[in-house]
């Protein structure tokens, strides 16, 4: 059924969510993410012993050293809003200090269910210290990252979490997220177990540090990720609502019969290429798609499929990719390196940009080649053809007026609809790769 544009994820009532006390957990902390005990968590109290898996329920690609951070965020505590896909009866996270310059330090964390959507006050008995191979500090190398151990906690689907960190110390530029379209938080001192957030007095419109959240699960079966550019982004979704298409495609994964309930992970960056990656201090480009797709797709926790959203960029940004068989080769590279892991990828058509700044006819003639091969079935596992379900059909070469956020060139919440709802869901669950 097709929604209208007005269409809201649920929230969960998160504060009727308590801890489960009966379930019995075993030792968890393999290196890769799987069962088994880790070097450093003999004692985690960490997966249940029933049958499940740990999936994906959000996150968010490492994107760039934010600018004017030399030394980090000292003497803060940082409250991260962040927005689940799925839940689970377990939770831990994942910290990223890949542009930073120095060792970041992490004195405290901890993770909660928000009490209302967008505030920094926490639902009560949901606050939960967290740790780091059973110490409760964790120093994250230069360049590197660390998951959490596990807690238990009744983590819903569609609800608004709180990951807060405090560093005490000084550590090089902030590795970040800047289009967040999400308010988060920022307080003076260790208040990383404040319920309340009357001390998050300071508003931030970034995600920093923080790239990953994943639930321990006997119901998902496993995780969709969503890689590519501004559009997976959400850059022009409506701030705090949810709104991108990521987001529509999660609750049509939650909601709709015999769809695979699958964590839905959006590792769009704003600016991002397929082939050439941006600087590491520029907040609208990001490393190209090629350079992180390892990282940010293939070895995500449960990852059963990719959709791939880019190319773009390629053509719009200085120097402009005008061949459109290296772009349809670097698309060609990514399925390999997927096939390699036994990922299918699904990839999108080119959506068009008729009537933005940066048109040309030369440009859109680039663009409709690529589009021809993607359609043709000889690039990726499958196909989702955004191009034709927002093209204008009056003028193919701009977006329909509903699905124009007003810039000619990015999705409006109508859009980000219309894009969610011209997947195939039944296609995600397919597992074996094709025969390209």
């Amino acid at each position: 059924m097709k929604r209208s544009v007005g269409y809201t994820p649920f929230i969960g009532l998160a504060s009727a969510v308590v801890l489960i006390s009966t379930a019995i957990f075993v030792g968890f902390g393999g290196p890769d993410g799987g069962p088994g005990r880790g070097p450093h968590t003999p004692h985690d109290p960490a997966e249940p012993a029933v049958s499940g898996q740990w999936v994906g329920t959000w996150s968010a690609a490492a994107a760039a050293a934010e600018p004017g951070t030399l030394d980090g965020y000292a003497g803060m505590s940082m409250r991260n809003v962040v927005h689940t896909s799925v839940g689970g009866s377990a939770v831990r996270i994942r910290l990223s200090n890949l542009y930073g310059t120095r060792p970041l330090v992490v004195g405290h964390a901890s993770l909660a269910l928000a009490l209302a959507p967008s505030e920094p006050t926490a639902a009560a008995g949901t606050m939960r210290r967290l740790a780091f191979g059973g110490k409760p500090a964790v120093t994250v190398p230069a360049g590197g990252a660390v998951t959490s151990d596990p807690v238990r906690l009744t983590v819903p689907g569609d609800t608004d979490v709180l990951v807060t960190t405090y560093s005490p110390s000084p550590s090089g530029p902030a590795t970040y997220h800047p289009y967040a379209r999400q308010t988060s938080y920022l307080a003076r001192g260790d208040r990383a177990e404040d319920a309340t957030g009357a001390a998050y007095t300071e508003q931030s419109p970034y995600w920093r540090y923080l790239t990953g959240v994943d639930v321990w699960s006997s119901k998902a079966h496993g995780t969709v990720v969503a890689i590519g550019d501004s559009i997976t982004d959400g850059i022009t979704s409506t701030a705090g609502a949810n709104h991108r298409w990521t987001d529509f495609l999660a609750a049509r994964l939650r909601d709709e019969p015999g769809a695979p309930r699958y964590g839905v992970l959006n590792q769009g960056i704003s600016g991002n290429r397929l082939l050439l990656d941006g600087s590491r201090f520029s907040p609208n480009n990001g490393p190209s798609l090629l350079s992180r797709f390892e990282r940010d797709a293939l070895t995500r926790p449960g990852v059963r499929a990719v959709i791939v959203e880019i190319g773009v960029n390629d053509l719009l940004k200085s120097p402009r990719q005008l061949d459109p068989e290296k772009i349809v080769a670097g698309m060609r590279q990514l399925v390999r390196q997927a096939h390699a892991r036994g990922v299918r990828v699904t990839g999108a058509t080119l959506l068009p940009f008729g009537g933005h700044r940066g048109y040309s006819a030369r440009l859109d003639a680039v663009r409709e080649q690529v589009n021809r091969v993607i359609r043709a079935g000889t690039v990726y596992d499958e196909v989702v053809d955004f191009d034709a379900a927002l093209r204008d059909p009056a003028a193919p070469d701009r977006l329909f007026p509903a699905y124009d956020s007003g810039d000619h060139l990015h999705p409006s919440d109508a859009g980000y609809l219309a894009m969610a709802d011209a997947v195939d869901l039944g296609r995600l669950r397919q597992a074996a790769p094709a025969a390209l």
